[in-house]
């Protein structure tokens, strides 16, 4: 939620910002409880930092081989595209319910990373290489009410009738300019309605860099 930092105020009426961190705790607690949900049970939460929400698919997944079809081995990865929009769906009616106007700012990608436990004290399971080095890039570089992903992702993702927009190229630190597009739904629920770009909005730049 990158609009959170501005609602986040340490003031009296927040309780020096108690008041704020309760009403995180319960938006983070309503997709923590998403998880238990049989559809989403390739999906593991790795980790909160502030107002960002980490989880991964596939991690679990013995039977992985590369040569088998796309729909199977990328199962996992629009499973995680769907809890995407689902946490979309949960937010809208949070805010509904708390009249507050919360966006998602949501990157994703798919590939090999190194994941494990670390620590001696407060020891914690968190992943690493390129693919979430990435994963980041799509999320803090991405339009607030978008998810974004690098064009492999989309093209996998379209097997799965996910409707997606270029954006445009964005740099990648390591990784040069990559071509990025904006997830717009899923095919079946964007038959009947108009499809509404996620490029009206002229102040969003078609290129970032760090």
């Amino acid at each position: 939620m990158p609009n959170f930092s501005d609602f986040y105020t340490e003031d009296s009426v927040n309780n020096q910002g108690l008041e704020c961190l309760r009403f995180l705790n319960e938006v983070i607690s309503d997709y923590d409880a998403l998880l238990e949900q049989p559809r989403f049970k390739d999906i593991i939460k790795i980790k909160t930092i502030g107002s960002t929400y980490m989880a991964a698919s596939g991690l679990t997944d013995d039977n992985y081989n590369p040569n088998m079809p796309v729909k199977e081995k990328w199962a996992h990865l629009a499973q995680l595209t769907e809890f995407a929009l689902t946490l979309k769906e949960t937010l809208t009616n949070i805010n509904k319910e708390s009249f507050n106007n919360f966006l998602l700012r949501m990157g994703i990608n798919q590939g090999p990373i190194t994941a494990g436990v670390i620590g001696a004290r407060k020891p914690h399971y968190d992943m690493w290489g390129n693919t979430v080095n990435v994963s980041s890039r799509m999320e803090s570089t991405g339009k607030a009410g978008c998810i974004q992903v690098v064009e492999e992702t989309a093209r996998i993702l379209e097997e799965f009738d996910y409707v997606f927009e270029q954006r445009g190229l964005v740099a990648v630190k390591g990784k040069g300019n990559l071509m990025t597009y904006y997830l717009l739904g899923r095919k079946s629920d964007l038959k009947n309605s108009p499809v509404k770009s996620n490029l009206d909005d002229p102040a969003v730049p078609t290129t970032s860099s760090s």
